[in-house]
């Protein structure tokens, strides 16, 4: 349900119904752990979707990403525009941002993204934001959806939720938005983060190759694996815990990568358990849990990585445990907890 919707506004939008140079939604892309088939609590389902960007005609998008090393790099996005001028000749009805006279531009033409969208030459997470909940808000009433489903839209600064209700039935997504690196599978995106961070800050994300994970291993594995079971009984146990969520899916994505796929069946229910509560224990004693995609060189192929990632030292999830005696006690009673469950 929730895809077929993007789906048909991704079609409105390429229909020419949003007037201006805008960004150019492509086909959204499921992530997270409702796409992934592990949710650790089915009432709070969440169904996130990444809505890559392209950039409008006569504009061209530069990531300038900050390589100081940090697991989440950080981003902007430059807008730059373009020369249209050989497109101009060829009949088609637009006129060259660089080489037209500004009057001209704004008797005749939309203003440029550079002067909707952006703050000073970067594309702002919290306008781009705002822009899109609007233009869904205008596009309800054209979708098929809207005779039988009512849309209650709940945007923030850098996302938007919003639910479909439909008598008793109800879906709630969130919608982010990224840009994509080169032609890999890595984006950066305007995933929530902590405050303060500025609007034209886009944050680096894995959540598509790691969805594309996922999607790999339900192909190759046997019809009644048991492995997104395991995550989901492991994550839903420690929920609010000082382990994260995130941590236990690395373990299991690391086990998923190495233990054969013909191993994860329910009579192997009980042994993949522990392997994934062994490789927890050991890596919080050594607090050393690798990143499962930076670095990894075992990651399938069909998993696009810019070659700098490809290469690069894959972080350490739990650094911050060698340097925080309490948060390295707390997350050692987590997994005792754990254990005992």
């Amino acid at each position: 349900v929730i895809m077929d919707l993007m789906d048909k506004v991704t079609h409105i939008f390429a229909q020419g119904l949003s007037s201006g140079f805008y960004p150019v939604p492509q086909q959204a892309i499921g992530v997270g752990s409702a796409f992934e088939g592990w949710s650790p609590r089915a009432q709070d389902l969440v169904y996130r979707v990444l809505v890559p960007l392209s950039p409008p005609p006569g504009h061209a998008f530069h990531l300038e990403l900050d390589t100081a090393g940090t697991l989440q790099r950080n981003s902007c996005v430059c807008v730059e525009l373009l020369c249209t001028c050989t497109r101009e000749q060829l009949g088609e009805d637009m006129l060259c941002f660089l080489h037209h006279p500004e009057e001209e531009l704004r008797r005749k033409q939309d203003p440029s993204l550079l002067h909707t969208l952006c703050t000073g030459s970067y594309l702002d997470v919290e306008k781009t934001v705002h822009w899109f909940a609007g233009f869904l808000r205008a596009a309800w009433l054209l979708l098929p959806q809207s005779r039988h489903w009512r849309l209650m839209l709940q945007p923030s600064s850098r996302s938007y939720q919003f639910q479909l209700r439909q008598d008793k039935e109800s879906f709630m997504a969130e919608v982010v938005f990224g840009v994509r690196q080169g032609d890999s599978d890595i984006f950066v995106s305007s995933q929530p983060s902590e405050e303060g961070v500025p609007s034209t800050t886009w944050l680096e994300t894995y959540a598509v190759a790691e969805a594309k994970f996922f999607g790999h291993v339900s192909r190759q594995a046997l019809q009644d694996s048991w492995h997104c079971k395991c995550l989901q009984l492991l994550t839903g146990i420690l929920m609010g815990g000082d382990i994260s969520t995130y941590a236990l899916k690395t373990v299991v994505m690391h086990l998923l990568n190495t233990v054969p796929l013909t191993q994860w069946r329910g009579r192997d229910f009980g042994q993949r358990l522990m392997d994934t509560l062994r490789y927890l224990h050991r890596s919080l004693e050594t607090k050393q849990l690798n990143h499962f995609v930076l670095g990894n060189v075992r990651l399938p192929t069909e998993i696009s990585l810019p070659s700098d990632l490809r290469v690069a030292a894959p972080p350490n999830l739990f650094q911050h445990l060698a340097s925080d005696p309490d948060a390295h006690s707390k997350a050692t009673w987590d997994y005792v907890r754990l254990l005992h469950r």
